[in-house]
């Protein structure tokens, strides 16, 4: 049985009886030899000093504060967001604001009852969720705008634009998750527990901010067209409207 180092062989003695737990090299050493090979094998330290050429310390304190300045940069971002849905998009992006704050309070909700541990990636991929949940809401609007422009009454503006805009939220969402199918299986495979979580939060916010989206800002579009701004038949457009101009940005 050889014993090598650096591709050179340190010792080969030979097998006299059956390999067991225990073994005992023999052969005419020196003590200085015995004990050298003796350390060679058992701890596997190298034949030469070791001199220190730097040391640095890390306090427990760095993972707290960089979790605390990502959630930081995640709730500038979030509000960001919400004021320019607000000033770009008025009266929708007012109810984009709060389905977007009840995404997060959903989001947050699921990651609390799973649960997930929110490290520096799954932080990432909880942010990036809400990008895509902003996203779905734009596409859904410019197309609101497309119909009220043409003339049509806020109700069929909003339900024509909630059809045409979904096939690009479908899609893109699609192809999100697949993406973090990969990347999820990518970290399972080897052992990159940073990829998975953040594949784990990112598909999480993906499939609840396309329910909020599709689901609650439609609902809240459609309340308030019936309740606030009380579209009914004999209603004027928003092309020929002011007020409803002004509401939804046209």
């Amino acid at each position: 049985m050889a014993f090598a180092l650096d591709k050179k062989i340190v010792s080969a003695p030979p097998l006299n009886d059956a390999f067991g737990g225990e073994g005992m090299i023999t052969g005419n050493f020196t003590q200085q030899e015995a004990d050298t090979l003796a350390l060679q094998i058992n701890s596997g330290s190298l034949p030469f000093k070791l001199n220190t050429v730097g040391q640095t310390q890390i306090g427990a304190t760095l993972g707290a504060e960089s979790v605390r300045a990502s959630v930081t940069g995640g709730l500038i971002g979030l509000v960001v967001v919400l004021l320019f849905m607000l000033f770009y998009y008025r009266w929708p992006g007012l109810l984009a604001d709060i389905a977007l704050i009840l995404y997060a309070l959903f989001t947050l909700s699921i990651f609390r009852l799973l649960p997930v541990t929110l490290t520096l990636a799954g932080i990432a991929g909880f942010v990036l969720s809400i990008g895509m949940a902003v996203d779905a809401n734009i596409l859904i609007f410019e197309r609101m705008k497309e119909e009220l422009r043409a003339g049509r009454r806020v109700q069929r503006a909003i339900e024509t634009g909630f059809q045409r805009a979904w096939p690009s939220i479908r899609d893109s969402n699609i192809s999100t998750l697949i993406t973090c199918a990969i990347l999820f299986w990518f970290g399972n495979q080897f052992g990159a527990s940073i990829v998975k979580g953040f594949a784990v939060t990112l598909a999480l916010g993906v499939v609840t901010s396309l329910f909020t989206a599709i689901t609650v800002t439609r609902t809240l579009l459609t309340l308030t067209n019936r309740i606030v701004l009380r579209d009914t038949k004999g209603a004027a457009t928003a092309a020929d409207n002011t007020r409803l101009a002004w509401l939804f940005g046209i």
